[in-house]
């Protein structure tokens, strides 16, 4: 299956997110959460649509605990969106692919 998100790890998550030239969805996920894979369609089916004006990446917290530790991430799924580097909305919890949409859009 192809994906459009693209895993990012503690060691990858300055370079692929606070260097982004391109505003960045970060989705905190674990395997064991049913919630984060719920929303794991719809994330993939926005990353491409956003394709080159927003990128969506995945960190799994079991594997990657330093960034969600650094951000505060109390719950999953939790999203982050980051512009320039910064964190300028967040969102905690499952939503629908359509109110997903309008909160990237708010936020880009």
């Amino acid at each position: 299956m192809a994906t459009n998100t693209v895993a990012v790890t503690d060691a990858t998550f300055d370079a692929e997110v606070r260097k982004s030239d391109v505003p960045v969805v970060v989705d905190f996920w674990a395997e064991w959460c049913g919630p984060c894979r719920q929303i794991g369609p719809a994330l993939e089916e926005l990353a491409a649509e956003y394709a080159g004006k927003v990128k969506i990446v995945k960190v799994n917290v079991d594997e990657n605990p330093d960034s969600p530790a650094v951000l505060g991430v109390r719950g999953i799924p939790a999203l982050f969106l980051f512009k320039n580097g910064e964190v300028v909305s967040n969102k905690i919890g499952a939503a629908p692919k359509a109110a997903l949409a309008n909160w990237i859009n708010s936020a880009i």
